[in-house]
């Protein structure tokens, strides 16, 4: 393995154990019914640069702007997660009966990629979240139901690699049923399109919601990172950098970490790519 993929792997993780840091605070608080300690208000404390009792300064409220960034990384991982299974999920059942079934059912996949493809993605996922609600379940289902379609077509088109192969016609005399072959036997042969897949979608979910939230249609009363730039754009001309550049540093560390991931599974795990070489 790579010093770099190495590197990515330590960087991802360290955000995860923020992401599971900001979750049980966030539980915590809530369980007691008390204001959280990243939304604690402390006119005296606003606008401090950073320094040794506040690592990367306070916003213009005097709260926390590391403890903010933590909220951050939480909202990302859970949104990027979700959205994540539900666009694999969704693609791969659908590549699944496409690629194999043939016929209407896969004329049938092609025309919901065709028409979900068509239509501008990012105000699809807006028209969502505005139907489902402001917050964080609407931003869950905007990007989950319009990310799926480059994994359906990725998994359509492996799978009719497969349907022909001497395992599966060996399965279809066997007697076994078009599900069982798809999901015991064809299933695990494309499983390493769902990591590398999974590696692609994170970040670009998480990308997506913080431009949701930016606009202001995002996650609603939690410290995001669209909500957070869109604070701090604001007060860039009173000097105060701090929020603004830790918040993109976080968003930069985290898309760079996981397409770099990405890029050495696709390597390591597309078959294509290893005949190549």
């Amino acid at each position: 393995m790579k010093l770099s993929v190495k590197i990515c792997l330590a960087v991802i993780a360290l955000y995860a154990c923020a992401a599971v840091f900001g979750e049980v605070q966030y539980r915590a608080a809530r369980i007691r019914d008390t204001t959280p300690a990243y939304s604690v208000v402390n006119t005296a404390e606003r606008y401090l640069p950073p320094s040794a009792e506040h690592w990367l300064g306070t916003d213009n409220l005097g709260r926390s702007v590391a403890l903010r960034l933590v909220q951050g990384t939480r909202i990302a991982f859970v949104v990027g997660i979700v959205t994540s299974a539900v666009a694999i999920a969704l693609g791969v059942a659908l590549g699944l009966f496409g690629g194999y079934l043939g016929g209407w059912v896969d004329s049938l996949v092609v025309w919901l990629c065709a028409t979900v493809a068509s239509m501008p993605g990012l105000l699809f996922i807006l028209a969502i979240s505005l139907v489902f609600g402001k917050g964080m379940p609407g931003v869950i289902v905007g990007i989950g139901l319009t990310t799926w379609v480059g994994v359906c077509r990725t998994v359509r088109a492996e799978v009719m690699k497969h349907r022909d192969r001497a395992y599966v016609q060996a399965a279809k005399t066997l007697g076994y049923s078009p599900l069982r072959i798809m999901f015991r036997h064809i299933l695990p042969n494309v499983a390493h399109i769902i990591l590398i897949q999974f590696s692609i979608r994170f970040p670009s979910a998480v990308s997506t919601e913080v431009f949701i939230s930016f606009l202001g249609i995002g996650v609603q009363g939690e410290p995001s990172w669209g909500i957070m730039i869109n604070n701090a754009r604001l007060r860039l001309w009173q000097g105060v950098w701090w929020e603004m550049a830790f918040t993109t540093l976080a968003i930069f560390g985290l898309v760079l970490s996981f397409n770099h991931l990405a890029d050495w599974l696709r390597d390591r795990l597309d078959p294509a790519l290893r005949s190549a070489r």
